[in-house]
């Protein structure tokens, strides 16, 4: 992606002083509407290059021959235009006549509708073939930019006009002069870093982490500072593709106003998009910004700029007068500019700001709080309530066989903790929908398994309402399918926290967060084994009566009620550790 400032691909010697490059692959949609290249010096006054067709009648859908011939040259643009109206649109595509050297461009809405070169070889002669589209107007002129050198070029030197049969004569044709010619908006290369000793008093400043140095190599930063009717703008963030910013009226990504600064060989350009969903944006090919400036250094990616308030002309563009949250992103970025999508969440303010109305110094969340209150509830969930429901139901029933209101002790925990999880899970299942206002599409596998988790924890406390009577012939078969329903609600619950770790809202780091909790799936799997090892032994414990020679097998219950220290400290153990992670994860949620 190319700069806005300028106009198409030009070239420039490895030993020339001036702080700009061209661009010899000929990629430069930016030139589309001014063609001028902005290499911060003037287009020359008189064309020594010509334009020719071999028609000067067309018909729709009809192709016609333009060459552009003249002293040797390496860069041009060549594009054809209502005659009665040279500033508006291209109008009709071309075809190629030189694939080796000339390519097809896209202006605007418009497909093919340009032909620039595609390096910096020398050239004398270039040739294309223009279709006339359908809805051509009735009298159309060519039009070329020109480069000899980085210093010496030629801007909308005027071809012939053709027209339509029995078009009325062209009475007033738009002439091109020097006079009316754009000038160019120079680059400039920034030289030091951005100051951020202004936030909160000349200029509203957003900085993640809060606080931070813009120089510093992991701040990202953002201000505007309004002098008049003017903003300038400055971005300053740790990327080796492209750091943006987008205005936006929700927390949503669509129907967003968009500017880029995209890192392309060490060279930063500078373009604006409306985004218009959750797609890769369209950057515009003209955004009306000024004052570019651009700095690529320790590791940080810098740009700045100015823009009116108002930009009426400009399709897309809001008016920064106005309340907005703010998003900054980053990401990378391949070759000839093209972008990727954001690696993480962006930074979105806590809420919507004017920042022409008052300098602020604010930060922002890449993560929403009502995702992150999600994520806590379902971890305390299923990494301590559940799991410690579990182990007292399967190896304390005779550790604490005493009752409490009219049931053991060991049945109420195990009820209460059990409760505690569905409360829990049940929270934290709608939290997602109200902060999405519906079903998220872009979560992949992770919410269609936390609905079928959710549905598991419901239906377990269910079916426990109807529970048979312990000597009852259906109890076992309850048995079997309490414990069968709970354990693959766990397992699912367990592989729904992995994939929701991975998504980009929550922000955890990577791959921290996936062995971390392969280290708490390993600490309870092994607290399981030592509490069944335990227990085997004790039920195999036999005493041997030497005179006899009898071995008497002890019966589960008194085997078990010999281990209940044993037991009472190691679950001690493993709620401290459950309790440890807890606390790990969501320190990690939280950026505590």
């Amino acid at each position: 992606m190319e700069p806005p400032v300028l106009a198409f691909a030009l070239w420039i010697f490895a030993f020339l002083s001036v702080p700009a490059a061209g661009y010899p692959n000929g990629k430069v949609r930016e030139a589309c509407s001014s063609m001028m290249p902005y290499h911060g010096h003037s287009p020359q006054p008189s064309p020594e290059h010509t334009i020719s067709v071999n028609e000067t009648k067309f018909r729709p859908g009809d192709h016609i021959k333009v060459s552009l011939s003249g002293p040797v040259f390496k860069g041009f643009f060549i594009q054809a235009r209502n005659a009665e109206n040279l500033t508006g649109a291209a109008v009709g595509s071309f075809m190629l006549a030189e694939e080796r050297i000339s390519q097809l461009l896209t202006c605007g809405l418009v497909k093919n509708s340009a032909v620039s070169h595609t390096s910096k070889s020398k050239k004398t002669n270039v040739e294309a073939y223009w279709v006339a589209p359908t809805d051509a107007p009735e009298h159309v002129q060519f039009l070329a930019t020109v480069v000899e050198k980085y210093k010496i070029f030629w801007v909308k030197i005027p071809g012939p006009i053709v027209s339509q049969p029995n078009a009325p004569p062209l009475t007033t044709p738009t002439s091109i002069t020097p006079d009316t010619l754009p000038t160019s908006q120079p680059v400039f290369r920034l030289t030091t870093s951005f100051n951020a000793s202004s936030c909160g008093i000349t200029k509203f400043c957003i900085r993640n982490p809060p606080k931070c140095d813009p120089g510093a190599a992991y701040c990202f930063f953002l201000s505007f500072k309004q002098n008049n009717h003017l903003v300038l703008i400055e971005m300053s963030g740790p990327s080796e593709g492209y750091i943006a910013f987008a205005l936006s009226h929700d927390q949503w990504m669509g129907d967003d106003d968009a500017y880029l600064c995209i890192n392309e060989d060490h060279r930063i350009n500078i373009k604006t998009a409306y985004l218009s969903g959750r797609t890769p944006p369209v950057l515009d090919s003209e955004n009306g910004l000024e004052d570019i400036s651009w700095r690529v250094a320790d590791g940080l990616l810098q740009c700045s700029f100015r823009r009116n308030l108002h930009l009426p002309a400009y399709k897309g563009r809001f008016n920064l007068d106005a309340n907005y949250y703010i998003f900054l992103a980053d990401g990378e970025a391949s070759e000839g500019g093209l972008i990727h999508k954001h690696h993480r969440q962006p930074l979105i303010t806590n809420g919507m700001y004017n920042f022409t109305d008052s300098p602020k110094d604010v930060g922002g969340s890449r993560s929403p709080i009502l995702l992150k209150l999600h994520a806590s509830l379902m971890f305390a969930a299923w990494m301590t309530t559940v799991s410690i429901g579990v182990i007292v139901a399967r190896f304390f029933k005779p550790v604490w066989p005493h009752s409490l209101f009219g049931k053991e002790i060991w049945f109420q925990v195990h009820r209460m903790l059990m409760l505690t999880t569905v409360l829990l899970t049940s929270i934290a299942f709608v939290l997602p929908f109200i902060y999405r206002g519906g079903w998220s599409e872009w979560a992949g596998f992770h919410p269609y398994l936390g609905c079928t988790v959710m549905a598991l924890a419901i239906f377990q406390p269910l079916m426990a309402g109807f529970r048979p009577p312990p000597h009852a012939p259906r109890r076992q078969v309850f048995n079997w399918v309490h414990w069968s329903t709970g354990t693959t609600a766990r397992i699912l619950a367990v592989v729904t926290m992995f994939l929701g770790m991975d998504l980009p809202a929550l922000n955890l780091p990577d791959p921290w967060d996936t062995y971390t909790m392969i280290g708490f799936v390993a600490w309870h799997v092994s607290i399981d084994i030592l509490l069944e090892i335990h227990s085997y032994c004790l039920i195999r414990k036999v005493e041997v009566i030497d005179e006899d020679r009898i071995q008497i097998l002890q019966s589960l219950t008194s085997a078990e009620a010999e281990g209940h220290t044993f037991k009472e400290m190691v679950l001690t153990i493993y709620i401290c550790g459950n309790i440890a992670f807890l606390i790990t994860f969501l320190a990690a949620i939280h950026q505590l």
